[in-house]
């Protein structure tokens, strides 16, 4: 059987997503590095992947697949241990709220082609990034408490006591949210949930600064430093 390719930028928060649920699943795949920088993700060849030019892009099962959401549900359909999101219905629809408040609500518009067509002012960019994250994170820190509320105890992770696809969008998001400078004094439950999730077992594997085609591999100034390039 070919090995599933995943195609990846390193500094991609949605390749993170990716990389750390393979991982957890223990799927052996090749990674092929897409260069953001260089505009990699529109040429031909890649489209065809993923016809908006976003990475991951996943090859798997003779087939490719891309937008990390809907490649994690995939991941989980086909190899569901262990599991990325819970048994009880309503939980995991909670999980799949969380993924979409990042998803949907603060990742795409801190994307340089939503920066830039804001204004084309780096610090009017940065702003507007920082201004989402902000919005973003405050409500998945109400939503969080909401979840906890419901449960009737404080969860370890975003949701519950055991690691789902939720805390795989958080973390990342987390990350983003710090690069923009943005205070993060008010959520605590959203940190503690991300403390969590990064002391688990394939958590250090899949963060950017230890993939293959990450900073080290690059000249000029790091993408990790310029948030704009995060995708």
């Amino acid at each position: 059987m070919t090995r599933p390719i995943l195609y990846q930028y390193w500094g991609s928060s949605a390749s993170w997503r990716v990389r750390w649920a393979l991982a957890i699943k223990g799927i052996a795949h090749d990674v092929v590095a897409v260069d953001l920088r260089g505009g990699a993700q529109y040429r031909p060849d890649y489209v065809k992947r993923n016809p908006i030019g976003h990475v991951p892009g996943l090859e798997m099962d003779g087939r490719v697949l891309g937008e990390s959401v809907a490649i994690l549900e995939y991941l989980e359909d086909r190899h569901p241990e262990p599991p990325l999101y819970p048994q009880d219905p309503w939980l995991r629809a909670r999980v799949r709220q969380v993924c979409e408040i990042v998803n949907a609500g603060i990742q795409p518009l801190q994307n340089l082609a939503a920066t830039e067509r804001h204004s084309n002012d780096p610090a009017e960019q940065a702003a507007f990034a920082a201004h989402f994250n902000a919005r973003g994170l405050a409500a998945l820190e109400r939503l969080l408490r909401a979840i906890d509320e419901e449960r009737g105890a404080v969860g370890r992770f975003a949701v519950g006591d055991e690691l789902t696809a939720a805390d795989l969008f958080v973390v990342p998001q987390v990350a983003s949210a710090r690069r923009f400078g943005v205070d993060l004094g008010a959520s605590g439950r959203v940190l503690s949930a991300e403390a969590a999730a990064r002391a688990t077992r394939h958590a250090e594997g899949a963060r950017p600064e230890n993939q293959p085609d990450g900073p080290r591999l690059l000249t000029g100034p790091c993408p990790s430093e310029d948030p704009r390039t995060r995708r």
